[in-house]
């Protein structure tokens, strides 16, 4: 009995058993389709992003209504190099003719297109007259991807196809607007556009489109300064103070009979006339009597700027009005009333810096720097490199004694003759040469050849703040804190030299050893007198400043515009306007509307709004107590600026920091074996 329950359980035993080894079966068959799955998974949102990339600079709306916004940026910015405005572009010549219809056409076109609806009266009047008229045949091509674009185009009459990568995406027709960022700055097109029937176009050049809006922006500006140099109150400020004024100053529309200042209420705002006419009246025994008209260029209202006083009379509009303006809260903070003089920052930014040394005289030759290779993984052998860009290799150097480690920016000579940065490229190596900031990296020495020139600059090894950011998804507040507080140090020093430098992003912050940021790469860089604008389109998308995109002219004030995207996007892991596409980036840089996340402090929120105010002249760091009001705004409380000067603060940021090889805080980069042609211009003589 005993031995066939014995011979009945091993049976039970056996059929458990291999039970068992068929469910381990199931089980092992279900994990290999389980990742099978996951790898399809991954293969399709590699084949995703690899399209949204693709997609990234596309021209053409986006079919999409609601675009999810990224939590974390996980790619590197896109740079808008600086291209240089004709002094006197003939553009009258090019005019032409348009029906009534055709205007309209134009203008209903303009006006549905995200980014050219911004444009005013005046600027879009201006596009329609010198939109140029072009006809093509059936499968002609307007647009061939890949190639660099030049110019924007709005469809008359008939149909174009739009491919990209051989595959159809839409059909253009009359009043679509396409290509319009090139009128912006060089990109190369992202998909191909074909006419499908006979075709007429409107095209306008990018040359053309910006001359029209800086010279509109130029003309603007000389005009209210002469405006306000009539202005008894204003007479005796300088230039670079009326310049200040007119940042802060804003556009105003008035309807017909709209009041606009009443008699015997408390004024606060001076009014310039922008176009329109203004009546003014008293009140005479209970009745208004007409005292004058004012007209374009006249203004009313200076005395409210400079004491309490309750206003003197009733200005009206007769007819549609349009006023430039600024209220006494506003022109207090630019201007210090008590005695009209313009504050100069530059005693601010002297305080606690001890005399300048002048910058040391480099014995480091060419021939004895040899580069740094790789000690392990696939790249093993190959030489270190730190970093890849659009206009070069950061390459790691040492010296045959290896005493000290360098990073040797290389850059192709021809490529920088083709993107036309000669002046930029020799403005950089300028202004490095005789920087001695420990928040900014040093120049050791500068070499040439027949391909190249090369920059032997102070080696970072704590890495980029953008890889670090990369790799925690976002900072901790005394982190971001830290980070910045460099930064405006380092602006401190620039700005007190007359240079602005245009082009923050973490991309652009190096940590070195002890966790100290250092800002790198001053090819955007530019010199500038107090009180005037430059008028390049430059930068980073993400990063520019209304001013910049409206070709209105710009100074120092976008300095702390990037300043506050710095800090939303080291708190928050990507910048506050982003977008798959530039013009979207645009668009919702112009709108302005900063969306903040729960998480973030009260102080963090009121010192990125601060920074990133619409009118540069209201932003913080460019009000009358210049970039001291950055350094005391309570954001900044816990931080000792005299220790962070001196070097003698822990670095929160140096558990970002890994040990090991020099170079294991760095990105590694494939080499790179092509050899760029040779170049004799000689641009390059004074390098």
């Amino acid at each position: 009995m005993t031995y066939l329950l014995s011979v009945a359980m091993e049976k039970q035993l056996e059929e458990l058993k291999q039970q068992l080894e068929k469910q381990c079966q199931i089980n092992q068959e279900l994990q290999r389709q389980n990742k099978d799955l996951e790898q399809r998974l991954k293969d399709k949102e590699k084949l995703l992003q690899e399209l949204q990339t693709q997609y990234h600079d596309l021209e053409f709306p986006s079919q999409t209504a609601n675009e999810a916004e990224p939590e974390f940026r996980t790619s590197r910015a896109a740079v808008m190099a600086p291209e240089p405005i004709p002094e006197n572009l003939e553009i009258s010549r090019n005019m032409v003719k348009k029906t009534a219809s055709e205007t309209s056409l134009i203008v209903k076109a303009i006006q549905k297109n995200d980014f050219l609806s911004r444009l005013d009266d005046e600027q879009i009047t201006m596009m329609v007259d010198l939109l140029m008229s072009s006809h093509y045949k059936p499968s002609e091509e307007v647009i061939t991807e890949g190639s660099e674009g030049d110019r924007m185009y709005i469809v008359a009459a008939g149909e174009l196809i739009v491919t990209q990568s051989g595959r159809d995406l839409r059909t253009l027709t009359k009043g679509d607007v396409f290509g319009e960022l090139a009128i912006l700055y060089n990109c190369k097109r992202t998909a191909t556009v074909k006419a499908k029937t006979h075709v007429h176009l409107w095209c306008m050049e990018r040359q053309t489109y910006r001359t029209i809006i800086t010279n509109k922006s130029k003309k603007k500006r000389e005009q209210l300064m002469g405006f306000l140099k009539t202005s008894r109150t204003l007479k005796d400020l300088n230039d670079a103070q009326l310049s200040k004024i007119i940042d802060s100053m804003e556009e105003v529309k008035f309807q017909d009979n709209e009041v606009i200042v009443r008699e015997g209420t408390e004024g606060n705002t001076f009014y310039i006339i922008l176009k329109g006419e203004v009546v003014v009246s008293k009140n005479v025994n209970g009745h208004q009597k007409q005292i004058r008209r004012m007209g374009k260029g006249e203004h009313f209202g200076e005395q409210a700027l400079i004491r309490e006083i309750l206003r003197t009379a009733t200005c009206t509009a007769d007819g549609p009005v349009t006023c430039f303006s600024i209220d006494k809260e506003v022109f207090e903070e630019t201007i210090p009333v008590e005695h009209l003089e313009l504050f100069d920052d530059s005693k601010v930014m002297q305080e606690e810096q001890g005399p300048e040394q002048p910058g040391p005289s480099s014995s480091l030759k060419f021939k004895d720097l040899v580069p740094v290779l790789y000690q392990e993984g696939r790249y093993q052998g190959d030489p270190v490199t730190l970093g890849v860009g659009g206009f070069g290799r950061v390459q790691l150097m040492t010296t045959l004694t290896y005493g000290k480690y360098y990073a040797m920016k290389r850059v192709s000579k021809k490529q920088i003759v083709s993107k036309r940065q000669e002046e930029h490229m020799l403005f950089e190596k300028k202004i490095l040469k005789a920087i001695q900031c420990d928040f900014i990296v040093k120049l050791h020495a500068a070499f040439k050849d027949a391909r190249y020139i090369y920059m032997v600059m102070e080696f970072c090894g704590g890495g980029e703040i953008w890889t670090k950011l990369k790799e925690v998804g976002r900072f901790d507040e005394p982190v971001a804190v830290f980070c910045t507080a460099c930064v405006v140090e380092a602006y401190s020093y620039l700005h007190k030299k007359s240079i602005m430098y245009r082009d923050l992003k973490p991309e652009n912050l190096m940590l070195d050893i002890k966790g100290y940021i250092k800002l790198v790469d001053f090819g955007f860089a530019k010199e500038l007198v107090r009180g005037e604008k430059t008028y390049s389109f430059v930068g980073t998308p993400e990063y520019m400043a209304p001013e910049i995109i409206k070709n209105q002219g710009h100074d120092f004030a976008v300095d702390f515009w990037s300043l506050g995207i710095l800090i939303f996007e080291l708190l928050v892991g990507s910048p506050p306007f982003s977008s798959s596409e530039p013009q979207k980036i645009y668009s919702k840089i112009l709108d302005g509307e900063l969306k903040f996340p729960l998480y973030l402090s009260e102080a963090a929120k009121s010192i990125i709004s601060k920074l990133c105010r619409p009118r540069p002249g209201q932003r913080l760091g460019n009000t009358k107590n210049g970039i001291k009001d950055v350094r005391h705004h309570r954001w900044y409380s816990s931080m000792n600026w005299h220790k962070l000067r001196m070097g003698q603060l822990d670095a929160p940021t140096i558990r970002l920091i890994r040990k090991g090889p020099c170079y294991i805080n760095f990105d590694k980069f494939p080499q790179d074996h092509s050899v760029a042609e040779e170049e004799f211009s000689g641009w390059d003589r004074d390098f």
